[in-house]
């Protein structure tokens, strides 16, 4: 026990000897939540994650004997919790539409029973290690939450409970380390957010992410276990390519974090993901999601936690076996609560008032991204994706430009296309996948061979039209030779029948890779055609005119996913087309008209 010295927003010093740096303390007597930080002397420096308001010097401060922790147990998934993991709907129950502060509530419900399954083999007398599979309870319908040793934590199998119905404090079994002691096993465990958690080797990624979203799966691929930024001003559609991320991504769990955003966005994801279908288990997107809602009007410093609470449940669904993504929207926000904190620690500034630490924090934290071998031997990935909110869009900042010194993929937001209308508005300049070449593998052997020469030869084809729209509107289109004019409009068939996807069209808001393969080839041979057309003398106007053009800007939404066979026919006569108008060109020239 001890008592607060000075109280400093959010930063709280209290006398508070023999606590440790990283421990939980509760200060005041409302008992606010809090984390030391650091120490001077006989005093602790506490941040709080609860307003301070009303706060005095000489109210009580009391340890916890413990740091930061996860609950980590069955009843995680379909939840919505606060930046410390509190569960939103008990809250509300307890306190209202307002979090009362100081209130304590657990996160995982003890009140719930869970169907819990031991696993086969797993007998008294065997021996356990940290990470094995205990037994297994069925969360959801499409999901088997996996019980596990905690990690550190090995010895003789005592016993073990039969089959049956369990609350999560329920002792399910009993094991003997090599000093005698008894250590008894829950159906939940925790874990410091701050330490990630072991495993027994790091692999490589070698299979791609799979989001629905062309440009990102197509034009700049992120690996399962890869790490991913998306930076983007105010306006460009982050949280709209976040949320399709965490929608449509083929990962077993997604983990959304929203931290120190708008409460009205955050509101929209709340409503929207329970209405939502899996695509890949037909069933409730929540039973496979969490969500952590940190908004812009909660306690600033809880933001900070709410990464490392989110990128903790993250690690321990992959120690089961399962990949996981886990979307942060955004990390410029969290990089303002370190800038916060630090400036009323008085630490020293540097790169726009950020502390110098910030590049190693923005580093640890992506570095717990990762495909491993599990303590269980078997194999599962955290894919990390972060949003960046640059003011003014720009690049250069500090928080941008260590994140893109750490990460992979780099999805750069472009507020030029947003204002166009062009969704999701990837700059296709600005972007760059460093997991293209590992990828290729993959797109090749499962979807088609050509992908790697289609993707180089799309990208290739955007860049100089880019170069060429500059030229026009410097001087005009007239300025062009006829092939030019066709690479403009070659180009503007990838970015309208490829790379703009709407997000609201049930129809063209995810698409296989299958689909977007064939979009791309479809694209790329009406591209091919035409210019075999124009070196046989046709004028480039007799194609511009062509009505097949406006329909093939409208194939993404006209055929579905499963009507692969119909837009690959329908490609068919486009082919048909330009064959028919050469063979008409070429009896003309030979009659000399």
């Amino acid at each position: 026990m001890g008592s607060i010295v000075e109280i400093n927003g959010p930063i709280v010093e209290v006398e508070l000897p023999g606590v440790r740096t990283g421990e939980q303390v509760r200060v005041g007597e409302m008992a606010l939540i809090g984390e030391v930080i650091g120490r001077r002397g006989e005093r602790a420096i506490v941040q709080v994650y609860e307003a301070t308001d009303s706060l005095r010097p000489g109210e009580e401060a009391r340890a916890l004997g413990h740091p930061l922790a996860a609950e980590l147990g069955p009843g995680l998934l379909g939840g919505i919790v606060d930046g410390v993991q509190r569960p939103l709907n008990r809250i509300l129950e307890e306190s209202g539409d307002y979090i009362a502060r100081g209130l304590e509530i657990t996160s995982l419900d003890r009140k719930t029973r869970w169907p819990f399954v031991p696993a086969q083999g797993v007998v008294p007398g065997q021996t356990l290690n940290g990470g094995d599979v205990l037994g297994t309870v069925q969360e959801t319908p499409s999901f088997e939450h996996r019980v596990l040793v905690p990690p550190g934590v090995c010895g003789e199998l005592l016993e073990i409970v039969p089959a049956g119905e369990y609350g999560v404090e329920t002792v399910v079994a009993r094991l003997r380390d090599l000093t005698g002691e008894v250590a008894e096993l829950k159906l939940y465990q925790r874990w410091p957010v701050r330490t990630p958690r072991p495993y027994r080797r790091r692999d490589d990624a070698v299979v791609p992410l799979i989001t629905g979203q062309r440009i990102l799966d197509t034009f700049f691929p992120l690996l399962k276990g890869g790490k991913g930024a998306v930076p983007g001003p105010f306006g460009a559609g982050k949280t709209m390519v976040q949320q399709q991320i965490a929608r449509w991504s083929n990962a077993d769990i997604v983990l959304y974090v929203g931290c120190g955003e708008r409460g009205n966005e955050l509101v929209d994801i709340l409503e929207s993901f329970p209405q939502l279908t899996d695509p890949y288990t037909g069933r409730s997107l929540m039973e496979r999601t969490l969500l952590v809602a940190n908004t812009s009007n909660m306690p600033v410093v809880a933001r900070e936690a709410s990464i490392y609470v989110g990128v903790t449940i993250a690690e321990y669904f992959r120690d089961q076996g399962y990949d996981v993504v886990m979307v942060a929207d955004s990390t410029s926000r969290w990089a303002e609560a370190l800038r916060e904190v630090a400036g009323r620690l008085g630490q020293m500034p540097v790169e726009e008032g950020y502390p110098a630490y910030l590049a190693s924090r923005l580093a640890a934290f992506y570095e717990r991204a990762g495909r491993v071998e599990t303590l269980a031997g078997g194999t599962g990935s955290v894919t990390l994706i972060g949003a960046v909110s640059p003011p003014g869009g720009d690049f250069s900042e500090p928080v941008t430009s260590h994140t893109k010194d750490v990460v992979q993929t780099f999805w750069a937001l472009s507020k030029a296309l947003a204002d166009a209308r062009h969704y999701p508005s990837v700059d296709w300049n600005d972007s760059f996948s460093g997991y293209a070449g590992i990828a290729a593998r993959w797109w090749e052997e499962e979807v088609d061979s050509g992908w790697g020469a289609a993707r180089e030869e799309a990208l290739a084809l955007l860049t100089q039209a880019g170069e060429l729209a500059r030229i026009v509107n410097l001087v005009g289109p007239e300025a062009l030779s006829p092939e030019q004019r066709w690479v403009l409009e070659g180009a503007g068939l990838i970015k309208e029948g490829v790379l703009q996807q709407s997000a609201l069209d049930p129809v063209d808001s995810f698409s296989t890779p299958q689909k977007q393969m064939a979009l791309l080839n479809l694209m790329l041979e009406i591209y091919h055609q035409g210019a075999r057309l124009l070196q046989s003398g046709v004028p480039v106007q007799e194609l511009l005119r062509l009505p097949l053009l406006g329909r093939a800007r409208r194939c993404k939404s006209s055929y579905s996913n499963d009507q692969l066979d119909e837009l690959k026919a329908w490609g068919e006569e486009v082919r048909a087309t330009f064959e028919g108008l050469r063979g008409e060109y070429s009896q003309m020239a030979g009659a000399g008209q």
